[in-house]
Parts: structure tokens; C-alpha cells; sequence
């Protein structure tokens, strides 16, 4: 299949450039002046896509998802199928999603458990990060294994005792062996200990309302344990990878280390730039919908994160999308805010959000580029494949028209979930067209996408460490 994509402005995360774009098969095969391309290319295309007044991106890649996640008696509603056929219409076209270590369990057969899952039932090209919960020589031993096979990122909990909690010592051990074999380590870094018993307290005084999901989870508790992280790394020679850093002095934790040369990373998600603790608190049982953990800020939180991407202290942008139906599922919490699941939709609608970061003037269209596609493909060992535009890359492509009106509503999502944190927000700019490794996926408002298209992803090491 011969495609070119003709008129329209292509972007990176080094600035923009107007420039047709031929694919060949699945790989991008050249980039030309407009009007460049040789016409017996043109003469030869299965397609041509006109693309004038339109920006020509890299497909994005959200590095934190969550399909069928397992979590407080139930699992997150969007299948490996569901989720990656919304992660296209949103312009994401590759997602790195976590396998999840039971106790007792070998990360081999975690990671066999997860691919039954997502094999032959993916839209969109995936991998897979290992969540740690069970650290003990043979899960050590088998971290080298995993690297070897290219999964190359770990993910450890300084939250959730009882589920996936592990201790400092354990961390040390886990940190230690990937200073080693040079695999990454992503922390969830909230003092869950200390939360524990300030959920204790408030449900034995009858607190009990969703809004008290994030007056137990103070910013305070994700900067103690982010800067715990940051120290047990500096010990073990670690990198350290902060997930879904929520609040301004989380990041200071962040900045300060990087300042000293650290390698620490950390990513927020679109709910910490957009949403606020006045979300929780929303009448009656409304607020479970935005239960997520960290848990949303109050508002003045947001700028200081806007600050942080476009100064590099925040390196990137995931949504951590973990949905549940709030019939059902968020109602198990009915009377009791600890146990309503913790997580919320978003893989559908990243682009578009960060998108209006631009409109907005907090970011560059550079920028945008960069939090979206290209440091998370670097930070992953999935770049130069995916992440630019440039021969030799998958075409991984999406043509955004950046005038286009649009209402974020659940009626009008493609998320397996019913409802929408973002109902009723209007914003500029909308995927048009999408293209995964060549093949049109999603065109003007219409899916040709099929599950079994994305493949499994060996993932090479993070770039910012070699």
C-alpha cells in the first residue's frame, strides 16, 4: 500500500515543516517540499490524502494504561480490544500498558498471563511495563530475563499496602538490580502507610463521602514519598521514573533532584492539568467518577504543572486510563469512599487535551509533540520507530485538523465507559485522520480499524540513560 499524505504541516518535537509525507507498507519511505514528490509516486498511490491546513504528527504514545486492570473486586472497563480502538480515534497509536505481578507469582508467567490478554486483540501496537508486587531472588533473577526479552521497565507501589505494597528495603533490592541490567523503575509514590490510617480515621468519623478520597491522600504524603524515591534511587545508582505526579510540591521533589543531575522523570496526566479537588466534591455521589489515585488537586496545583512541562521538569504526558462504569462499579463505594476503584477514562481524548495547551499558549507545538510522542517513544526504547515522522519509522501518522470545534461527551466517546470526566468541555482542534503502521484506522469520523492489527512491542532501554 502506497500512500501520501500532501499539503499539510509536519511536526516534530524540533519545530514544524510544510512537507508531503509518502508511506510505503508499513514504514514512512520519504518526506519532500511540497509538491516534491516524484509524480510517478503520485501516480502510483493507492491514496492520496490532502492535508492542507492540517497538522501531520506522530501517532501518539500514551506510556500509562490500564486495560482489563484488576482492581478492588472488579476490572477496569475497557478491554485490550476497547481500549486501543478509543486510543485510535484519539490519535494514539501505541500504548505501553502494565502487567500485573500477583504474590507468588512468576514475572514470566505475568507477562504470559497479560499478552493472552492483549494478543490478537489490539487495534494499536502495544508492550508492556511489569508492576512488581512480589520481590524476592527469583523475581530478581527474572528482571534480567525480561529486559533480555524487552521489557524494560518495572513498576513498584509505595501505596496500597495490603495489595501491591512494597517496602523500602524491597525497593532498594529491586532498585539495585536495575542499576545493574539498566531497566528502568517507575514508582507510584504516595505514603500509603500514612494514608491508611487517615482513611481509618475519617470513615471512624463518619466521613465517608468520595471528596474524602483526596483529603486523605494530602499532596504532602506524594511529595514525602517521592522524595523518599528520589533518595532510595540516588543510594542504589537507579534511575527513577515518578508516575502520575499530581501536585506542585511532588514536583519540586522532582526538580530538585534533576538539578543536582539526577536521572529522574516523572509524567503527569490530563486530569492533574484540567480537573481539581472541587470535582471530588461534587454534589451527592457525583464525585466518585473523579476518584483516581494520586487523587485530583485543588486548582492551584494546575499552573505550577503546566510550568513543569514546558521547563522539562515533567518529561511527559499519560493518562493512566483505568475506567470504570460508575453504574455498578464506582457505586461499590456507595457509603464508603475506600472502596469506590480508583481510576478514570481518558486514553481517547490525551492529544486533544494537551492540544489545547497550545491554544492556551502553555506549550509550543514542538512541545505538544514532544510530551505526547517522542520523549515518551524515547523514554521507552521505542524510538526512532515510533515517536517521529522520518523515513524508516513505522507510519504511525495522524492528520489533525487544529480549527475543528468539538464537545468532549460520553454520548460521543469511544471509551467502554459511561460517563465522561471531561462532559460538556468544549475544545479546538480534532484527529481526523489516523494511520498505524501504515493502514488508515480511523478517517473523518469513521473507524477501519480491527482488533489483531496492533502488534507486541519488544522495547528496547530508555535513551536518556545510554
Amino acid at each position: 500500500m502506497r500512500i501520501v499524505i500532501r499539503g499539510g504541516t509536519v511536526l516534530s518535537s524540533t519545530g514544524a515543516v510544510d512537507a508531503d509525507v509518502l508511506v510505503e507498507g508499513e514504514r514512512v519511505a520519504a518526506l519532500a517540499v511540497p509538491g516534491g514528490l516524484a509524480e510517478s509516486w503520485l501516480a502510483g498511490a493507492d491514496r492520496v490524502i490532502e492535508a492542507g491546513g492540517r497538522y501531520v504528527l506522530p501517532g501518539g504514545v500514551d506510556a500509562h494504561t490500564h486495560m482489563e486492570m484488576p482492581f478492588g473486586g472488579t476490572e477496569s472497563s475497557d478491554t485490550f480490544e476497547t481500549g486501543t480502538r478509543a486510543a485510535a480515534w484519539g490519535g494514539t497509536t501505541t500504548i505501553v500498558d502494565f502487567a500485573v505481578q500477583a504474590r507468588g507469582e512468576s514475572l514470566q508467567s505475568t507477562l504470559d498471563k497479560w499478552r493472552a490478554k492483549a494478543d490478537g486483540n489490539c487495534a494499536v501496537d502495544y508492550g508492556f511495563h511489569l508492576i512488581v508486587s512480589d520481590v524476592n531472588d527469583a523475581t530478581l533473577k527474572e528482571m534480567d530475563a525480561c529486559v533480555a526479552a524487552g521489557v524494560t521497565s518495572f513498576k513498584m507501589f509505595m501505596a496500597y499496602p495490603g495489595a501491591f505494597y512494597v517496602t523500602d528495603g524491597e525497593i532498594v533490592r529491586a532498585m539495585d538490580r536495575a542499576a545493574d541490567n539498566g531497566a528502568l523503575v517507575m514508582m507510584h509514590a504516595e505514603n500509603g502507610i500514612a494514608i491508611d490510617e487517615l482513611v481509618a480515621r475519617a470513615l471512624a468519623e463518619g466521613r465517608a463521602d468520595p471528596v474524602q478520597h483526596g483529603l486523605t491522600r494530602p499532596p504532602e504524603l506524594e511529595a514525602e514519598a517521592v522524595h523518599r524515591a528520589v533518595t532510595l534511587a540516588r543510594v542504589t545508582r537507579a534511575p527513577l521514573y515518578v508516575v502520575h505526579l499530581s501536585s506542585a510540591p511532588a514536583l519540586d521533589a522532582v526538580t530538585a533532584a534533576r538539578d543536582t543531575g539526577q536521572n529522574v522523570f516523572a509524567e503527569t496526566c490530563p486530569q492533574y492539568l484540567y480537573l481539581s479537588l472541587d470535582d471530588l466534591a461534587r454534589p451527592g455521589f457525583e464525585g466518585a467518577k473523579y476518584v483516581c489515585s494520586p487523587p485530583l488537586r485543588p486548582v492551584e496545583h494546575q499552573a505550577p504543572l503546566w510550568r513543569g512541562l514546558r521547563t522539562n521538569d515533567l518529561s511527559l504526558v499519560s493518562t493512566d486510563h483505568c475506567p470504570f462504569c460508575f453504574a455498578e462499579q464506582k457505586e461499590l463505594g456507595r457509603g464508603d469512599f475506600s472502596r469506590i476503584p480508583n481510576g478514570l477514562p481518558g486514553v481517547e481524548h490525551r492529544m486533544d487535551l494537551i492540544h489545547q495547551g497550545v491554544v492556551a499558549g502553555e506549550l509550543s507545538l514542538a512541545r505538544w509533540v514532544e510530551v505526547t510522542s517522542t520523549t515518551p517513544a524515547r523514554m521507552f526504547g521505542l524510538y526512532p520507530r515510533k515517536g517521529v515522522i522520518a523515513p524508516g519509522a513505522d507510519a504511525d501518522i495522524v492528520v489533525y485538523d487544529p480549527t475543528a470545534r468539538q464537545t468532549l461527551s460520553a454520548s460521543t466517546h469511544h471509551m467502554n465507559v459511561d460517563y465522561s470526566v471531561y462532559e460538556g468541555m468544549e475544545i479546538t482542534g480534532r484527529v481526523e485522520t489516523v494511520l498505524s503502521r501504515g493502514r488508515v484506522v480511523v478517517d473523518r469520523g469513521s473507524y477501519h480499524g480491527s482488533p489483531g492489527h496492533g502488534r507486541f512491542l519488544d522495547r528496547a532501554l530508555c535513551q536518556y540513560l545510554n
